[in-house]
């Protein structure tokens, strides 16, 4: 019988798509990123089919899109009861499940989801993280939050203290504790989940000044955006709207750079070639690294997430795994895949039935480059704000408080700078994608369609009544 692969699982926090050296990026350096890319395949249209934090990791975790897992928007403190995991379904054919670094983001914080290990930094409960830092620094109630650089801030400074404290050092050290611990008669699936490139913007300081020293890209802003009004002057330094100039601008994305190229040398600790995860398991890793959602970094005088625009909405997907399931290195796919597809992708590779409860599906065809009838779209939401379409070539979006509509040739205008909406010649392209959505939201409880028209106005609490078109 083949030896069932173990599973690495990086998922970075806030990680744009476009934030990788593999991507062009004209600054950021990523090369152990890159090098997962260079092993095996990029999914170069990968969503967040609901662009936030515990949305997606309900879809992580699940495998369902989030109209059937019922969170559709951001509401912390909503129970969650779940059946089939990704975790549990391999515990029940025998991986060791261990949960390492930023939380789950599900409620109550304790619980499990099938994981049999977990050790979890959180910003909002009392965690294995703060543990670790108050035997370090008994005082120190506040950690990485104690400096005035917040939660969703777009201000920036250097790290504070030493470098082991911090929580991308902190999650890798204790992954690697993990590894040096498990039961190795067992394969084991083990999540590597990161604070960065969630603010607080606080990279150490070599990092900060890397990206000081190269300058940034300027942010763009379409011919639809809207600045915040005098610049965003006495505006809380979290807002969701911005008009970043100069040092502001600056600092706050080379913070941002910082955190990822910070979070790039980390896992060079468990995927170098002379004592990392290779030569611990004898090669027979699949390694797999993603994010929950990504950052709109000013872009569109815009901040932070929720929103449909690729700064936002789309992440990094690459995924590495032994030479016997047949992915040929620096394998690109262009096929529009999301979250959900990770849980059938490595029950897939790991030789386990997919529960009928997952909605995504297995990229191992796609991956090894096999021809594959794949879906249209992917559907992103975010309650209250918007339903949109994309292939990875077009991109329809439709406000539902109000109905405006936005579209944009991705192939074209990559930066989404040119809204094609109310442009006559496009009229065809977006009559067809509204179909679709009307199509996709037909079955919707919440009112959004009769079947002929959308309808705007409509209730869109973040939380609904869980379950496929309900």
């Amino acid at each position: 019988m083949t030896q069932k692969p173990n599973i690495l699982l990086f998922v970075t926090e806030q990680h744009r798509g476009d934030c990788l050296g593999i991507e062009g990026h004209p600054v950021l350096m990523t090369p152990n990123m890159d090098a997962i890319a260079g092993a095996g395949v990029r999914f170069t249209r990968a969503y967040s089919s609901c662009p936030t934090c515990i949305a997606a990791r309900r879809s992580l975790l699940s495998g369902q899109f989030p109209a059937t897992h019922g969170m559709v928007g951001y509401q912390e403190g909503v129970q969650w009861d779940i059946e089939n995991t990704l975790p549990s379904v391999l515990a029940k054919a025998g991986y060791e499940t261990c949960w390492v670094g930023r939380s789950m983001h599900q409620y109550p914080p304790e619980k499990r989801f099938g994981f049999e290990h977990m050790t979890t930094l959180s910003s909002r409960f009392q965690s294995d993280y703060m543990n670790f830092f108050q035997q370090r620094n008994p005082d120190d109630w506040e950690g990485p939050w104690g400096t005035g650089v917040m939660h969703n801030d777009w201000t920036a400074r250097p790290w504070h203290l030493e470098e082991d404290l911090h929580p991308t050092n902190w999650t890798v050290h204790e992954a690697l504790r993990f590894l040096r611990d498990r039961d190795a008669s067992r394969p084991f699936f083990l999540v590597v989940s990161f604070l960065a490139a969630h603010p607080p913007l606080l990279p150490p300081a070599f990092y900060l000044e890397r990206y000081i020293r190269t300058g940034v890209p300027e942010p763009v802003a379409g011919d639809w955006a809207v600045p915040p009004p005098d610049g965003g002057k006495g505006m809380d330094v979290s807002s969701s709207r911005v008009d970043l100039r100069g040092e502001a601008l600056l600092c706050a994305r080379a913070g941002y750079y910082g955190l990822l190229n910070h979070l790039d040398d980390q896992i060079r600790r468990l995927l170098n070639p002379v004592c990392g995860i290779d030569q611990m398991t004898g090669n027979n890793t699949v390694v797999l690294l993603t994010s929950d959602h990504g950052e709109m970094l000013g872009d569109h005088y815009l901040w932070r997430k929720t929103m449909p625009y690729e700064p936002s909405a789309r992440i990094p997907f690459l995924l590495r795994a032994p030479q016997r399931f047949g992915i040929r290195p620096e394998t690109v796919v262009n096929e529009p895949v999301g979250i959900e597809d990770i849980m059938p992708t490595l029950l897939d590779l790991a030789g386990v039935a997919i529960p009928d409860t997952v909605e995504g599906r297995s990229l191992l065809q796609l991956a090894r480059g096999e021809k594959v009838e794949w879906r249209r779209y992917m559907h992103i939401e975010h309650a209250p704000v918007h339903h949109s379409l994309t292939d990875g070539k077009e991109k329809y979006i439709w406000f539902a408080a109000d109905g405006r509509e936005q579209f944009f040739r991705l192939t074209a205008d990559p930066q989404e700078c040119r809204n094609l909406a109310k442009k006559p010649e496009e009229t065809g392209r977006i009559s067809y994608w509204r179909g679709a959505l009307i199509n996709k939201l037909k079955n919707r409880s919440e009112g959004f369609t009769d079947g002929t028209r959308l309808i705007s106005g409509r209730p869109y609490p973040a939380v609904r009544q869980a379950g496929r078109g309900k």
